[in-house]
């Protein structure tokens, strides 16, 4: 059975749960970091040095970054609906899962550091006043895509893109800043959670 270390409390995580729901895979999930088992420690240094979650552990050995987790797991079990063989399809699917792991966590850092974890080192008010600015930026870039698909991030389909942006489309919309008014994010997050997967790890109270 495929083993999944990282506490639910995890975005990350949370994209690999969702991503095994859609797929219909069995796991064992074990609760590692933040007030769980540590990921400092020599043993789990060896699956990932980085020491963070999630990471997975199957026949073909161990796996750690969340997007190449999913990636891995839908090419794996021949889902070409969610991660397309090749091509410009999947190229479009993997430049917005690209785009939420590096611009959008950038934007969205300080301020949800801040405002959401309360953590002490994120508390500078100019900071968190800029990083929320560079997040509703960053959010009206994915808004300008969906109004211009009418569906999904990469088109008329649902794809592993919409499982790392639904996450993180929920995290936008459950942190206490300021937001504009988002009428193609409000449709999409609708039809996010039309789906059974998301309502169980993406449509909580955990932003």
């Amino acid at each position: 059975m495929l083993r999944i270390l990282g506490r639910m409390s995890s975005i990350n995580v949370r994209k690999v749960l969702w991503t095994c729901d859609e797929i219909g895979l069995a796991y064992d999930r074990e609760d590692w970091g933040n007030g769980y088992r540590p990921t400092g420690t020599p043993d789990f240094l060896a699956l990932n040095p980085n020491g963070q979650v999630p990471v997975i552990q199957d026949e073909e050995g161990v796996l750690w970054e969340s997007n190449a987790i999913c990636r891995y797991l839908a090419g794996r079990h021949g889902r070409a609906d969610l991660l397309p063989p090749g091509g410009r399809d999947r190229a479009l699917v993997e430049q917005w899962m690209d785009w939420q792991a590096s611009d959008l966590n950038v934007a969205w850092r300080h301020a949800f550091l801040g405002l959401v974890r309360l953590n002490p080192r994120f508390q500078d008010a100019r900071m968190i006043e800029q990083s929320i600015e560079e997040w509703n930026r960053a959010m009206g870039i994915l808004e300008g895509q969906l109004t211009a698909t009418g569906a999904y991030a990469a088109g008329s389909a649902f794809t592993l893109a919409d499982i790392v942006l639904g996450l993180s489309v929920h995290r936008w919309r459950m942190s206490p800043i300021p937001r504009p008014s988002s009428p193609a994010l409000d449709a999409y997050y609708a039809r996010l959670k039309e789906r059974p997967a998301f309502q169980v790890h993406g449509s909580d109270s955990i932003p």
